[in-house]
């Protein structure tokens, strides 16, 4: 094992900086708020067994020992609780993509080990999964914690994509875990983390070795969410920050008056943050991919409907307008699906294709497409030979085909404007930032949260923090059954047990409000909104508010 030169490599270079920006010391000192029930003597209530969301028999047989468990929930209590006598030491682990708020997790997660005993220790595993099954890890120290409280990023031990599915990773990991002592090991990450978290707990609870194992819901993506978690962690920040792009973009585009820009967003399995982003800017035109899907619409049906919209503000004289396009739109067109399958297939097998190896109606589409874009199907393979379809340049797509159908509608009489595009493509703009006081808050709950769930000896459980649209001290801390969150689906050509994505709801209050104002945003002048940056200090309706999507859900 690794111990003291990665301890160098992952925090010196981070823990000696000299220099600092005003907001990152103000934000050193910022003091996270908490349920009530987190602050205070704490009892715990256990709800009736529960069943996973799908495929109950297959997900019970493949998780005999943390299957049916139930809902837990921690109530404030006139006990005062006595001092944890024996000491513990507990690992973490930053796994996927980065999300802002991590850092307050891991805070959370430190203090609550050291309120339950201060010889407690925090040990974390670096650069993802893999430093648990290979070894590498530092000791995570009040001095080190403090340099990170409230901060974006994941870069206090890293994080990394390495899954965790083989019993010999599992017998790595467990010996990792003998060595140091550690009892209990907490996962940040979104569902594909977690499901390997619950795979984990399954392991060691069949094994009788006395590690425990929680999770905690991560992604910007929004798409870690069900009756039980109401948001995942990072996705209020990122939306937050894309959106004040956004409104810059759009107060540009009412000054200058004379582009049309086509703004890409992440969520390449979901449209959440295109939707929530729209609800913060009301822009012109926002596709929703799952609507796509659901009205079995082709490429041709999305460009008309842009095309309809530019030409209807063109006829008032306003050449200019903005576009949201989710990062995933091309997988849920039908047509485009089944010529990826295709091509996928067809590379897969004899590394190269011809048009007459695709069915009529594929090839007839792969034709119709830009030539760059038609290369970018074909060459840009991910490590499974798959399409790297969040490579796909989609606002550029739509920009050459709606000129091209704008020029066709020149010449029927039907559009008489202008039409000049920019691109923009919002990603990794959203994935580091400062957490907002939101997300400061509710990541470190959610670490305190998984203290108490490990000091009650649960296994198996994702931390959850829920009430959010209401003030923190009213939020409700507790913890649910990962397998309650989990159906069988097809991965790889095989059925796989994992935790089920959310998809936009059509029937949803946040998409409904979309499609009853979405006429309106296209054509008026005035209904632009302009969010600014993300606010730290002030009011509370101005600094301390939750997602639209929440408050829509929620009605609050």
């Amino acid at each position: 094992m690794t111990h003291m030169v990665l301890n160098h490599t992952y925090i010196s270079k981070n823990t000696t900086l000299m220099n600092k920006s005003p907001l990152q010391i103000a934000r050193q000192a910022y003091m996270p708020k908490m349920p009530k029930a987190l602050t205070s003597n704490t009892s715990l209530k256990e709800g009736e067994p529960t069943q996973s969301v799908a495929d109950q028999e297959a997900i019970k047989s493949l998780f005999p020992n943390t299957y049916g468990m139930p809902i837990i929930t921690f109530e404030q209590s006139d006990v005062a609780q006595a001092a944890a006598s024996q000491a513990i030491n507990v690992g973490v682990i930053l796994s996927g993509g980065q999300a802002p708020g991590g850092h307050n997790v891991i805070s959370g997660l430190f203090d609550g080990l050291k309120r339950l005993n201060s010889n407690n220790r925090l040990y974390g595993f670096l650069g993802g999964p893999s430093g648990l099954i290979d070894g590498k890890y530092i000791e995570l120290t009040a001095d080190i914690i403090d340099e990170y409280r409230n901060s974006g990023g994941f870069d206090i031990i890293g994080s990394g994509r390495t899954k965790l599915e083989e019993t010999e990773q599992f017998d790595k990991g467990m010996e990792v875990c003998r060595r140091l002592g550690i009892t209990a090991i907490v996962i940040i990450g979104g569902d594909d983390s977690n499901t390997n978290a619950c795979v984990l707990a399954e392991y060691y609870r069949q094994k009788q070795c006395g590690i425990q194992v929680i999770g905690c819901p991560k992604t910007i993506d929004g798409d870690l969410k069900n009756g039980m978690i109401e948001t995942s962690f990072g996705f209020d920040t990122a939306c937050k920050v894309y959106s004040e792009l956004i409104g810059n973009i759009q107060r540009d585009a009412n000054s200058a008056k004379k582009y049309w820009h086509f703004i890409r967003l992440m969520g390449r399995s979901a449209s959440h943050i295109a939707l929530e982003c729209a609800l913060q800017t009301h822009p012109n035109v926002c596709i929703i991919s799952e609507e796509v899907e659901a009205k079995q619409m082709t490429l041709n049906d999305i460009v008309e409907q842009i095309s309809t919209a530019v030409a209807a503000r063109a006829a008032k004289g306003l050449n200019f307008g903005t576009v949201l396009i989710p990062e995933g739109l091309i997988e849920f067109i039908p047509a485009m699906r089944v010529l990826i399958q295709e091509l996928n297939d067809l590379l897969a097998n004899n590394g190269t294709f011809n048009l007459n190896d695709l069915t009529p109606a594929s090839a007839e589409l792969y034709r119709s497409l830009p030539e760059a874009i038609a290369k970018q199907l074909t060459m840009d393979r991910d490590p499974h030979g798959n399409v790297q379809v969040s490579l796909i340049e989609t606002e550029k797509l739509l920009i050459e085909m709606v000129a091209k159908r704008l020029d066709a509608m020149k010449k029927e009489g039907t559009y008489s404007g202008k039409f000049a595009a920019q691109h923009h493509f919002f990603g990794y703009e959203g994935r580091c930032a400062v957490p907002s006081n939101f997300d400061a808050d509710y990541c470190y709950s959610l670490g305190q949260t998984a203290v108490q769930l490990l000091a009650a000896g649960k296994t198996g459980y994702m931390s959850v923090v829920s009430n959010l649209t209401r003030p923190a001290a009213e939020w409700q801390a507790g913890g649910v059954p990962i397998t309650m969150m989990m159906n069988m689906e097809r991965r790889n050509g095989k059925l796989k047990p994992v935790i089920q994505k959310a998809l936009v709801g059509l029937n949803g209050a946040p998409f409904r409000y979309l499609a009853d104002h979405r006429d309106e945003w296209n054509i008026s002048t005035d209904t632009y909104l302009y969010p600014g940056p993300i606010q730290y200090y002030g009011p509370s309706e101005v600094c301390d508010q939750p997602t639209h999507t929440l408050r829509l859900e929620h009605q609050a």
